[in-house]
C-alpha cells in the first residue's frame, strides 16, 4: 500500500512540472507601442533630441551663486519672464555684512589718521614749539644775565666769588645755550609736518583696507542673484532653506548637483539638441544640405520641421538624456541643433524629448 502510494505521488509530481514547464515557456508577445514613427526620408538617420530654450549663441541659462550658504528667499517663478538684472534669489548674508562693516570701519579709521598727518602742524602744536623757543630764548638770556653780572662781582673782588660758582654759571649758560637749539629744531620740524614717509606709508595702508572693504562689499552683492539676461525663467531648483554653491543644489531625484535656476531666452523658437549615433555620423549630408523632422513621443502622425542651426563639432560621450555624469556607456554622439517656431496648437517645453530624423534636401 505505502509503495502504491509513493508511486502516485511521483506521478502527480511528474505531471506538475510538465504543465509547469509548458506554462512558462509560452513567452508573451509584448504590446504594441503607443506610437511608431515612420523615417519620413529616403535614407533618412534617426537621433535621439531633447528640447531647449532657443539661444543663438549657446544652450540654456544655467546660473549658479558665486558664494555659498542658505538660500533666504526667492523671488521669482517658474515660467515668469524677468528682465536683466532681476533678482531671483538670495542668500544668507548675515555674516558678511558683518565683515562688509568691519573692514569699512578699519577704512575709515586709516583715512583718519592718513588725513591727521597731511595736515599737520597742527595750530596748537606749533604754538606750544613756538612758546618752547621762546621760553628757552628767555632762560639763555637770564643766564647770560647772570653770568654777566658774576664776571663783574669777581672782577671787583676776585675772593667775593668762587672760581666754582663761575663755573656754574658759565655752564648754566651753555646748557640754555643748547636748550635753545633743541627748541628751535623742533620748532622746525613741527613746522615741516609729517614726514613724507610716514605718509607714503600711511596712504598705503588706507588704499589696502579701501580695497578690502571695497571687494567684500562687491562680494556682498553676489548674495542676491540676478538674471543675467532677459528671458523665462524655466527651472528653480532650490527651496527656502536650501543650501547652495557655487556647485548648484542637491537634486533629490538626480542625486547630484543641479543648477539654483535655469534660465532661456524668449523667443519665438525653441530649439531641439539631437544626438547623432557615431555610427550614422558618415552618413550625415553636409551642412547646406541638411532637413529634418522632428517627431513628438506618443503622437505618431504628428511631425515638426526643423530649420538647422549648426553642428557642435566635438563628438562626446552619450548620457541617455539622463543628466547623469556617472553613467558608463561606450556610444559617443555627435550634437546638431536646430530651431523650429512654437506651434500655436501643442503644448511643447523645454526638456521633453523628440525623436529626430534627419536627411537629404
Amino acid at each position: 500500500m505505502r509503495n502504491k502510494i509513493l508511486f502516485g505521488l511521483a506521478i502527480v509530481g511528474i505531471l506538475i512540472g510538465l504543465v509547469s514547464a509548458y506554462i512558462y515557456s509560452r513567452q508573451t508577445p509584448p504590446q504594441p507601442p503607443l506610437a511608431t514613427n515612420y523615417n519620413p526620408y529616403v535614407n533618412g538617420i534617426f537621433a535621439n533630441g531633447i528640447i531647449e530654450s532657443y539661444a543663438a549663441d549657446g544652450e540654456n541659462i544655467n546660473i549658479y551663486p558665486q558664494v555659498s550658504g542658505r538660500v533666504t528667499g526667492i523671488f521669482v517663478q517658474e515660467g515668469q519672464t524677468v528682465a536683466k538684472g532681476t533678482p531671483l534669489f538670495a542668500i544668507d548674508d548675515s555674516v558678511q555684512k558683518e565683515l562688509v562693516a568691519q573692514n569699512k570701519a578699519q577704512a575709515q579709521a586709516a583715512l583718519a589718521l592718513l588725513q591727521e598727518l597731511k595736515a599737520e602742524p597742527r595750530k596748537e602744536t606749533l604754538t606750544i614749539a613756538e612758546k618752547q623757543v621762546e621760553y628757552a630764548r628767555a632762560s639763555l638770556k637770564y643766564q647770560q644775565a647772570q653770568l654777566e653780572i658774576t664776571q663783574r662781582e669777581r672782577a671787583i673782588d676776585p675772593q667775593a666769588v668762587s672760581k666754582l660758582a663761575l663755573e656754574n654759571v658759565q655752564n648754566s649758560v651753555l646748557i640754555a645755550r643748547n636748550n635753545l637749539k633743541v627748541a628751535q629744531a623742533q620748532y622746525a620740524l613741527t613746522r615741516a609736518g609729517a614726514w613724507r614717509y610716514d605718509i607714503r606709508n600711511q596712504q598705503a595702508i588706507y588704499d589696502a583696507a579701501q580695497k578690502t572693504y571695497a571687494s567684500s562689499n562687491a562680494l556682498l552683492r553676489e548674495y542676491v542673484v540676478r538674471a543675467p539676461v532677459t528671458g523665462d525663467v524655466l527651472r528653480i531648483g532650490a527651496a527656502v532653506g536650501s543650501y547652495a554653491s557655487p556647485q548648484g543644489v542637491y537634486g533629490t531625484y538626480t542625486q547630484g548637483m543641479n543648477p539654483v535656476v535655469v534660465m532661456g531666452r524668449k523667443t519665438g523658437y525653441l530649439q531641439v539638441r539631437a544626438y547623432l549615433d557615431e555610427i550614422l555620423v558618415p552618413r550625415l549630408p553636409a551642412p547646406a544640405d541638411i532637413t529634418a523632422k522632428m517627431f513628438i513621443r506618443g503622437l505618431s502622425n504628428v511631425s515638426v520641421p526643423l530649420q538647422f542651426v549648426r553642428i557642435q563639432p566635438y563628438v562626446t560621450p552619450k548620457i541617455e538624456l539622463s543628466d547623469q555624469r556617472t553613467e558608463k556607456v561606450d556610444v559617443r554622439v555627435l550634437p546638431i541643433l536646430f530651431k523650429f517656431k512654437i506651434p500655436a496648437h501643442m503644448n511643447l517645453f523645454p526638456g521633453e524629448l523628440v525623436d529626430v530624423y534627419i536627411g537629404k534636401k
